[in-house]
């Protein structure tokens, strides 16, 4: 996700100077140095000295570690923006580690963000103005779009949603395509259709700006085809299965937040 947030900025027209990258792994460092031409390093510390914005990519059980070293030595906490993308760190952990007058935004971002097609929520802490704000929004907008979230709780939301929601459509992608397999069609062509098919209805979707339900009865004539598959996921369980699943997601990641 680091990474794709490097080719956001890249893309956005952020200079390759003006980036630094740590990463523990030297070959990591090597690979992100000569793909991206930034600046890479193996120490925190000296990756966000001088830095007006310090994006946190390091796992969640690292992250109270992490920040406490570097308030520890000679990082400026105060003058940094600090964006954080670790799943399940609240704001209040982030803010305790960094310590008090810390800057922090805690984001939720999702994978298609490695494609520039991401989906990412955000919240500020209390200490963040609205150029802090700004700034947050512009960073994640250069890997798709970008949500602010009106209080951190909704956050357990969009982790439900749109962080675990590119595993849904994966499964969902996944059935489409064997079951054309099963109506004969060679697998090559059914995942090819599929894949088509779930971009097309999210770009009509976006781009149409009319409600799901609208652009559903658009394709469902009486007594035609495509009310007989709907008739067949609702007897299924379908929505209510998608209900289940976020509403599952959701709750864990509130379990994982408190733990």
């Amino acid at each position: 996700m680091a990474e794709a947030l490097v080719g956001g900025l890249l893309g956005a027209g952020v200079a390759a100077e003006r980036i630094r990258v740590a990463d523990p792994d030297p070959a990591r460092q090597k690979a992100l140095g000569e793909t991206h031409g930034v600046g890479v390093t193996g120490d925190n510390a000296e990756a966000v000295a001088e830095a007006d914005v310090a994006v946190i990519a390091v796992k969640p059980n690292v992250v109270a570690d992490a920040l406490t070293r570097l308030r520890e030595g000679p990082t400026n906490v105060e003058t940094t923006l600090w964006v954080s993308i670790a799943a399940g760190i609240p704001l209040a952990t982030l803010e305790h580690a960094l310590g008090t007058g810390a800057r922090v935004i805690r984001a939720m971002p999702n994978t298609p963000a490695l494609v520039h097609a991401g989906a990412t929520a955000i919240h500020a802490n209390d200490a963040c103005d609205d150029a802090d704000r700004s700034i947050a929004r512009a960073l994640f907008a250069a890997v798709g779009t970008c949500w602010e979230a009106p209080n951190e709780g909704l956050l357990d939301a969009v982790t439900g949603l749109s962080g675990s929601g590119p595993a849904y459509v994966f499964v969902f992608l996944e059935a489409l395509g064997d079951a054309g397999v099963r109506m004969g069609l060679p697998r090559d062509a059914a995942y090819e259709l599929a894949f088509q098919t779930v971009l097309g209805a999210a770009k009509l979707a976006i781009e149409s700006g009319r409600h799901p339900a609208s652009l559903k009865e658009q394709v469902t004539s009486p007594g035609g085809t495509t009310i007989a598959g709907l008739e067949r996921l609702e007897a299924g369980g379908f929505r209510a299965a998608v209900h289940e699943a976020v509403e599952a997601a959701t709750r864990r990641s509130k379990e994982l937040g408190e733990s």
